[in-house]
């Protein structure tokens, strides 16, 4: 079919070729049939399905998963986290720590680093990142990350040296966080520039396209320190219906995919396919607005809680894929305190709060009221994530049983985000986090944090934030863990969020990726991937689909 084509082509342009002198004309179909009949050069990408679109491609600005997730590919911090969740050098390729009153670090810099635009990456790029997130006028909630800094300097071309005001234990895993380059954006608005949405860094992938709501298309830098990655291409299709995630990944549309609980045995058998499984570093949880009287009384929260039937949750949204959480940290991280017993689903018992709270139905309606005003709110959450769907869902049944009358509503997840969460404009919501590996907790539940951090549900606890100040400058393993075990038990009696569930991370990946690794002679082979502590796509670099295996064209 394809030399017919380029026939066609030929003899649809005779006229013009007769023209010519025979020997350009022999020379000519030479050179067309030769190029038309070459294969188009494949294309070894991955493709992966994310639920939501990117906000910022800039690591300072970045809040959601769907921008860290390419952030991550694009740029690099200082440190990083290898396959045992060890830190180890990413752009430093090492440094010193001195201790005492005023901690010091100091980073020696990778040398010959290149930017995407091919810009070398030196100190004054890190001194330039800190400083943009220090700037008041700079829209970023890794703020708090930094305050501790009494001076951050250049000290040569290659070193970089910080200096705290005081111990500061999580310190080293801040500079994980995504350098930017200073010559692209100095003198410039960072929160409005076209960088945000075209991002230059030094990482494996550069940026190549972004068409909102649809894809961002990352591409291979071939200059990168670590070496060019096997993969030419990564595609994140934007899909923000998980059926059709499904159909996609199944039908070969897409090659990475978030499994959701209920389509886990159905993807687990398809023979083209290898899903994966191990608990996250994050939980769901229904968080409150504290500044809504409806949810200020600790009792009425607690109440809440044991109305909801959170093993049920667990057993029939889940599919048995996660665990019932108790507080603010996953069930399998070093730091939360098994002692914490999950409130029991106990319906009588929350009505006995909510009366005790001075809630009682005095009309006969069936819902609450408290001075004339009835116990009804709104409880909201980003659309095409079918699991917190089915948990308001059941959330609305549950409260209904103990006379609370709840509106579930869902919206795309840039307007949620944007009109509803960012503004605090909501009642109630059902969100996740995603945590990184040190127990530090500040930014989430500090009241500092309630304008420009992550507390966007306003919680004010002054225990809890002497608590996260002491975990903040205690070096001491044991002893960080006993300040932990504490405020997750005054978290816990709190209840700012009904703490749902520690869900398990199910990525489905496609078999034909495999991993590259060389032998001690340097000869090189193909091992399947494998989940490591650190993730699936910790190793990205090193994915590949060996020749035989079909390729996209």
């Amino acid at each position: 079919m394809r030399n017919s084509r380029f026939l066609g082509a030929i003899l649809r342009i005779k006229i013009l070729l007769l023209s010519l002198p025979s020997i350009i004309l022999f020379t000519f179909l030479v050179n067309f049939l030769f190029v038309g009949l070459q294969p188009k050069k494949a294309i070894n990408q991955l493709i992966i399905s994310s639920i939501g679109d990117a906000s910022f491609l800039n690591p300072v600005l970045a809040q959601d998963s769907a921008s860290s997730d390419i952030n991550s590919l694009v740029f690099n911090g200082l440190l990083k986290y290898n396959e045992e969740l060890i830190l180890t050098g990413d752009l430093a390729e090492s440094w010193e720590i001195k201790g005492g009153d005023k901690p010091q670090i100091t980073f020696f810099l990778r040398k010959n680093v290149r930017w995407h635009d091919g810009m070398e990456f030196t100190a004054e790029d890190v001194k330039f990142t800190y400083d943009v997130i220090m700037d008041e006028k700079t829209n970023t909630v890794r703020r708090s990350d930094f305050e501790l800094v009494e001076k951050c300097e250049v000290l040569d071309k290659y070193t970089i040296g910080i200096t705290y005001k005081e111990p500061f234990s999580p310190g080293l895993e801040t500079w994980t966080i995504g350098i930017i380059p200073k010559h692209r954006l100095k003198n410039r608005d960072i929160n409005t520039d076209e960088f945000n949405r075209h991002p230059i860094g030094t990482g494996p992938f550069k940026f190549a396209e972004w068409v909102s709501d649809e894809k961002i298309v990352l591409t291979a830098n071939d200059d990168y320190f670590e070496g060019r990655p096997y993969l030419d291409r990564i595609i994140y299709r934007i899909i923000p219906e998980t059926s059709l995630s499904e159909i996609e990944l199944l039908t070969g549309g897409v090659d990475y995919y978030g499994v959701i609980p209920h389509q886990y045995k159905r993807i687990s058998k398809n023979p083209k396919l290898k899903v994966f499984r191990q608990p996250s570093f994050g939980y769901t949880y229904i968080g409150y607005n504290l500044k809504n009287d409806l949810f200020k009384d600790k009792r009425v929260r607690q109440a809440i809680t044991h109305a909801i039937n959170r093993e049920e949750i667990v057993k029939f949204v889940l599919y048995g894929l996660g665990e019932v959480a108790t507080g603010p940290y996953p069930n399998h991280m070093w730091y939360y305190d098994h002692s914490v017993e999950p409130f029991p689903y106990d319906p009588q018992r929350a009505r006995e709060l909510l009366s005790e709270a001075g809630w009682e139905d005095t009309d006969g309606d069936g819902v609450l009221d408290k001075g004339g005003r009835p116990f009804r709110f709104t409880l909201i959450t980003n659309s095409g994530n079918d699991v917190r769907k089915d948990v308001g869902v059941l959330v609305q049944r549950y409260l209904k049983e103990v006379g609370i009358d709840v509106k579930l509503e869902l919206y795309e997840w840039s307007v949620f985000l944007t009109d509803f969460i960012n503004p605090k404009h909501f009642d109630a919501c059902i969100l996740g986090w995603g945590l990184g590996i040190d127990p530090d907790a500040y930014q989430i539940w500090h009241s500092s944090q309630i304008e420009t951090g992550f507390n966007f549900i306003s919680y004010s606890n002054p225990e809890v934030d002497k608590l996260l100040v002491a975990g903040r400058r205690e070096y001491d393993i044991e002893k960080r863990k006993e300040i932990y075990h504490k405020f997750h038990r005054l978290i816990h009696q709190d209840q700012p969020y009904t703490f749902l569930f520690v869900p398990d991370s199910i990525p489905a990946l496609s078999f034909k990726f495999k991993k590259v690794v060389y032998d001690q002679e340097g000869k090189r082979h193909f091992s399947d991937i494998q989940m490591t502590k650190a993730g699936l796509m910790y190793d990205v670099i090193k994915w590949y689909v060996p020749k035989g295996i079909e390729l996209q064209q």
